[in-house]
């Protein structure tokens, strides 16, 4: 199996601590290591030539040093940035002229992943899957909370009781506060959270029916490599999700669902807190802070300067050399609606 980590993604709702210059995956939101040495750990049954790792083109520098034991040939630059379908199309593409027929397996380098044995078992059941039925599989959780930040799935036809295998049944978009209700209720709706395993061929048979025009231009850039960075910015821009899975004949997906893997996409400074606090009441903080009197808060200061708070409740304040951030804690993943 061949790992490709996505690492292209901007951040947007983690600003002032990330950026467009060094987005989330680059930042040390959890733990003392970046989020994309995390992934990379949780990794470590593979070889480092076993990993490739789809980045931006301005971020090749920081991820040379972060990563520096994975082959400079397996870090895959995207010319422009087109979505994950660009970018998941071109990494297997590439994965599949240099090893053909491979299975290969998609993970973001921003996600938070807490149980790396379940995550490595569940990418090897799915690898197994990929392998003798040719078949699009994803790794999904079970909903927890009616979260409308995150796409759903619906399951199927339970096919292996044993793995928590299932047919699809469909997917469905971020849905309003009420639906997300009602299907943490029934228990038979997951989150989406975008791993993939296949194999490169059976993917790009199916971009090949679905997306033509793109599949052309996929095979364009691998035959003539000089003309990828003229191609690759014409390409679609889209996701994988539009693009292909929910084209796709739901008979050829297949549902790994894998519980207690503590997944989160720590897209915002509340699910952070969430993940790093053990009661509603506990502070998080970075730096060189000092609070009195404050619950629920989370305070980073991401330089030596002091600072400090006093008698607040629920308050994200993130001061970096890039700005400041101020905010509800429940209303800190609106800072988009400020651009």
């Amino acid at each position: 199996m061949k790992a490709v980590i996505l690492a292209g993604g901007g951040g947007t709702r983690l600003w002032p601590l990330s950026t467009l210059e060094k987005p989330k995956q680059f930042q040390k939101l959890v733990s003392n290591k970046t989020m994309i040495e995390e992934t990379l750990s949780r990794l470590a049954f593979l070889k480092p030539e076993d990993i490739y790792i789809s980045i931006n083109k301005d971020h090749l520098k920081i991820v040379r040093e972060l990563c520096p034991k994975i082959p400079a040939k397996n870090i895959i630059i995207e010319p422009a940035l087109r979505d994950t379908a660009s970018g998941i199309g071109f990494a297997a593409a590439i994965i599949a002229k240099r090893h053909p027929n491979e299975v290969m397996a998609v993970i973001y380098a921003d996600h938070l992943i807490k149980n790396t044995k379940r995550f490595q078992l569940a990418l090897k059941l799915a690898e197994k899957i990929a392998k003798k039925e040719n078949t699009l599989n994803i790794i999904e959780v079970s909903a927890s909370s009616p979260h409308i930040g995150y796409g759903y799935v619906k399951l199927g036809k339970l096919l292996d009781k044993a793995g928590q295998v299932y047919e699809l049944d469909r997917f469905v978009e971020k849905p309003s506060l009420k639906k997300a209700k009602e299907y943490v209720k029934s228990g038979k709706y997951l989150w989406n959270t975008g791993m993939y395993v296949w194999k490169t061929d059976v993917l790009l048979d199916e971009y090949k029916k679905l997306k033509p025009e793109t599949y052309k231009k996929l095979m364009a850039m691998m035959k003539n490599p000089a003309k990828i960075k003229t191609i690759y910015p014409t390409l679609e821009k889209i996701s994988i999700d539009y693009a292909i899975m929910e084209k796709t004949s739901p008979k050829k997906i297949r549902i790994i669902k894998t519980d207690k893997l503590g997944w989160s996409d720590v897209g915002n400074f509340e699910a952070i807190f969430d993940e790093l606090a053990k009661s509603k009441k506990e502070n998080i903080k970075r730096g060189n802070v000092k609070l009195l009197d404050c619950e629920g808060c989370l305070i980073y200061g991401d330089s030596n300067k002091p600072v400090k708070a006093l008698g607040l409740t629920d308050i994200v304040i993130i001061d970096t050399k890039d700005g400041l951030l101020i905010s509800q804690k429940s209303q800190s993943k609106r800072i988009k609606e400020l651009e």
